[in-house]
């Protein structure tokens, strides 16, 4: 059982894998350019088909690695329009797939630029606007919140937890 992953992605972090590795922190790696900002950008140029296509494939290998379950985050998006996209992308994998799929939505990932001032207006775009879409068109099993320092704290996650 695979019970964490970002399978759904347009570009690679295994460089950044090194670096935490070699001891580096999220902030730090996010400082220089990488980190789940940089994976956002990407993201949000990408076709879903083409989220897709790379997707299935990613998971078809994991299957032929012995995957029997697995789950698969979003938090890539960081807005309405690709946090959908990424999880209606998942549902298309989970119709398709012969292993169960759990998808959870991972909304407060990190804090997008544009919000970066304003973290509180962050938190209540996903309360009060991509929730309730998720929630309309069933497109996620759970969700989840970033908790770690310089992301989003246990306050902020319980917040999440109240409105469901």
């Amino acid at each position: 059982v695979d019970s964490h992953t970002h399978l759904i992605h347009a570009g690679s972090r295994e460089n950044e894998f090194v670096d935490r590795i070699q001891g580096l922190t999220y902030e730090q790696i996010a400082q220089r350019g990488g980190g789940i900002l940089n994976s956002s950008t990407k993201l949000n140029l990408a076709s879903e088909n083409e989220l897709f296509s790379n997707a299935n494939e990613r998971l078809n290998r994991a299957i032929q690695h012995g995957t029997g379950a697995i789950e698969i985050k979003s938090g890539y998006g960081l807005d309405m329009k690709n946090e959908l996209k990424m999880l209606r992308v998942a549902n298309r994998l989970k119709t398709i797939s012969p292993i169960p799929i759990k998808i959870t939505f991972l909304g407060a990932h990190a804090l997008p630029e544009i919000y970066k001032n304003d973290r509180k207006k962050y938190i209540e775009h996903i309360i009060g606007e991509m929730l309730p879409a998720i929630a309309t068109e069933k497109l996620a099993d759970y969700i989840d919140v970033f908790c770690e320092d310089n992301y989003f704290t246990v306050s902020e996650m319980e917040l999440s937890l109240i409105h469901i």
